[in-house]
C-alpha cells in the first residue's frame, strides 16, 4: 500500500480547498456559530453534489463515482483544516452502512446530493456501545439518541435496533439542539416515538453495516484530525515569523523552534497513519478495524496538542473571539472523544490483536 497521495487526490484536494476558501473562510464559519442556521447547506450542496464528494466511494452500478475511501479521507483532511461547518462525518458513514447492505435507493440519492443520510449515534459512543437507546417493534422504531452528530442537516437517519439496521425520515423523529462544544459541528438529541421505519437488514448483515459505519467514520476521523492539525502547525509558525519581541521574530527562541518541530514530527506520524487507515477501508483489509483504532488513539491527541500550541504561541490575541484558534480548539477536543476516546481504543487495539490490555 503506498501512503503517498495521488495525482487524482492532489486535484481534489485542490478543488476542495479552493471552494472553502471561498465558501467558508474563517470569519464566515465564526459568524455561523453565532447564527439560527449552524450548518451551511448551500456549502454541502456544492460539496455534495456539484464536486461530487458523496459520491465518491459509492460504486457505479448505484450511480456513485466508484473511487475509494482514499479520496474520501482527503476531503476530510481539507474540511479539517477549515473546520467547515457540512455534515460530512455522519454522511461517510452513513454511506458506508448503506454500500454494505446495497441499498440501492439512498445510495442513489446519496450520490447525487439529492439527500443526506446520517446514522442516529451518540457522537462519543464508541463501536458497538453496550448502550441500546432505541427498540424495534415491526416496522415503527421507539427511543431515544442523545448528543447526535450532523443529524440536524440529515434528511434520512440510520437507526440500529434490535439487531436490525432501519431507515428513518428526519422530519418524523423529533430533534432537540443541544449545547455543543464545538459551534462548528452541532449536536442534537433524536427521539423516536412509534416512528415508521423502513428495515435495510437484519441480524449478520445489520451489525457487518453498522460496523462498516463505525469504523469508517473512525478512519475518516482521523483525516479530519489531521487536517487540522495542519493548519494549526503551519498558522502557527507563519504567526512566530511575524510576531516581534525583545527586537526579534519570537520564531527565532531555540524553545519555540524545539516545540514547533516536535508537533511537525508527530503530525507527520499521524499523516502515515491517517493514510494507513483510508488505504485499508479502501481495499476492503481485514485490518481495517486495527487500523481505524490505531488512527483514533494516535490523532486525536495530537490534533488536540497542535491546536493547543497554537492557542499558546498566539499569545492574547488567540484568546480572543475574533480569532479562528479556539474553533480549531473546540473541535479538536470535541473530535478527540467522538467514537470513543483514545483510550478506548488502545483497549480495543489490545483485543483486536491478542495483546494483553
Amino acid at each position: 500500500m503506498s501512503l503517498l497521495y495521488t495525482d487524482v487526490e492532489e486535484e481534489l484536494r485542490g478543488a476542495v480547498r479552493r471552494v472553502l476558501a471561498d465558501r467558508a473562510p474563517w470569519v464566515g464559519v465564526l459568524a455561523r456559530t453565532e447564527s439560527d442556521e449552524p450548518y451551511d447547506r448551500s456549502l454541502w450542496r456544492t460539496l455534495a453534489a456539484d464536486i461530487g464528494c458523496a459520491a465518491l466511494p459509492v460504486p457505479e452500478k448505484f450511480g456513485g463515482a466508484g473511487a475509494s475511501w482514499r479520496e474520501v479521507a482527503v476531503v476530510a483532511e481539507e474540511l479539517g483544516r477549515a473546520v467547515a461547518p457540512v455534515p460530512h462525518l455522519g454522511a461517510s458513514m452513513a454511506t458506508a452502512a448503506l454500500i454494505a447492505v446495497e441499498d440501492e435507493d439512498l445510495l442513489a440519492a446519496v450520490s447525487t446530493g439529492e439527500r443526506t443520510v446520517v446514522p442516529a449515534v451518540a457522537l462519543s459512543d464508541p463501536p458497538w456501545s453496550p448502550r441500546r437507546q432505541v427498540r424495534a417493534d415491526g416496522d415503527v422504531v421507539t427511543g431515544t439518541v442523545t448528543s447526535v452528530a450532523d443529524a440536524l442537516a440529515a434528511d434520512v437517519l440510520l437507526v440500529y435496533a434490535d439487531d436490525a439496521l432501519y431507515a428513518v425520515e428526519a422530519a418524523d423523529a423529533t430533534r432537540t439542539p443541544v449545547l455543543s462544544l464545538d459551534l462548528t459541528r452541532r449536536l442534537c438529541d433524536v427521539s423516536f416515538d412509534a416512528t415508521p421505519a423502513r428495515r435495510l437488514a437484519s441480524r449478520d448483515a445489520a451489525r457487518n453495516a453498522w460496523s462498516h459505519a463505525h469504523w469508517g467514520g473512525a478512519a475518516l476521523l482521523a483525516s479530519e484530525q489531521l487536517g487540522l492539525a495542519e493548519w494549526c502547525l503551519e498558522t502557527t509558525v507563519e504567526y512566530v515569523k511575524t510576531r516581534h519581541q525583545f527586537g526579534r521574530p519570537v520564531g527565532s527562541f531555540q524553545a519555540l523552534k524545539h516545540r514547533l518541530a516536535e508537533l511537525w514530527v508527530a503530525i507527520t506520524q499521524a499523516r502515515a497513519v491517517a493514510r494507513y487507515a483510508a488505504g485499508c477501508l479502501a481495499d476492503d483489509d481485514p485490518d481495517a478495524a486495527v487500523a481505524a483504532s490505531l488512527a483514533q488513539a494516535h490523532c486525536g491527541p495530537i490534533a488536540v496538542r497542535a491546536a493547543e500550541e497554537c492557542v499558546q504561541m498566539h499569545g492574547g490575541i488567540a484568546m480572543t473571539w475574533e480569532h479562528p484558534a479556539h474553533l480549531y480548539l473546540k473541535r479538536a477536543k470535541s473530535a478527540s472523544i467522538a467514537l470513543g476516546t483514545p483510550g478506548h481504543h488502545r483497549a480495543e487495539l489490545a483485543k483486536l490483536v491478542d495483546l494483553p490490555s
